[in-house]
């Protein structure tokens, strides 16, 4: 059975005050050998949050990752900038960096890659737009996000990542897949690994990330293909955060 894991995405919210709070009240709320829980803060709250961490059951997480390893690249932070500040976890490819900021294919699969290079997990998200959605082209989007990263790395890098499917017209939005939704394109996901290794694909933790609350998680985690969660809003409420993650 794989473990469940459960990720907070403060996404660009909050003070050093706040950071610090929902940091302490989280740890406050699990016991020592809770695991599988972490949160990815903005960068300049990064130091304060590993500090608050350590040796906490609640792990750190980056928001985004670098695609070069270093050089004339302003405003950009590196892989390995980030494991000095005890990151575990860089998301990559979120729908909102592929919308807001250009985020292509093969620059999330070069952010992959960087994040691997350095011992982090890189948390791949990918989801299909409510439009196509409606032209039902899900199953080939997900095909060509995956299949980026695959060409660029290879099917071993996922013994050490983390897939997120996050269907992008139920972020923030207050709509939610349905319980059977998310499962059929989960298990999709586990399928078309599957076909590149059968033993990597059943280890795969493979997140649902899309306007998870306290009352649908439970349905959601009991779908055989739903490993746990990335959570956006509900992650910067500790106790409500606290109770997705019980549900997992």
């Amino acid at each position: 059975m794989r473990p469940t894991l459960v990720v907070g995405n403060w996404k660009m919210n909050g003070s050093k005050a706040v950071a610090e709070s929902l940091c302490k009240s989280i740890i406050a709320g699990l016991s020592a050998d809770d695991t599988g829980i972490a949160v990815c803060v903005p960068y300049v709250y990064l130091a304060d949050a590993a500090a608050l961490t350590q040796g906490t059951p609640l792990a750190v997480g980056a928001q985004n990752v670098a695609d070069q390893a270093s050089g004339a690249y302003t405003g950009e932070v590196s892989a390995a900038m980030l494991k000095e500040f005890n990151c575990e976890f860089a998301l990559v490819g979120h729908s909102e960096r592929r919308s807001y900021y250009g985020d292509s294919n093969a620059s999330v699969a070069a952010r992959f890659e960087q994040a691997i290079a350095q011992g982090l997990t890189p948390i791949l998200c990918i989801g299909e737009t409510l439009e196509q959605r409606e032209q039902d082209q899900t199953f080939s989007v997900i095909d060509e996000q995956l299949d980026a990263v695959i060409d660029k790395v290879g099917i071993e890098a996922f013994k050490q990542a983390v897939i997120a499917y996050e269907p992008v017209w139920a972020i923030g939005t207050g709509k939610t897949a349905s319980d059977e939704q998310a499962q059929e394109v989960h298990k999709y996901i586990r399928e078309r690994i599957a076909q590149k290794n059968l033993e990597i694909a059943g280890r795969l933790q493979i997140l649902y990330g899309g306007s998870v609350k306290p009352d649908n998680a439970k349905g959601l985690f009991a779908m055989p293909d739903i490993d746990g969660g990335l959570i956006g809003g509900a992650s910067l409420d500790a106790e409500g955060f606290l109770k997705i993650y019980r549900a997992a």
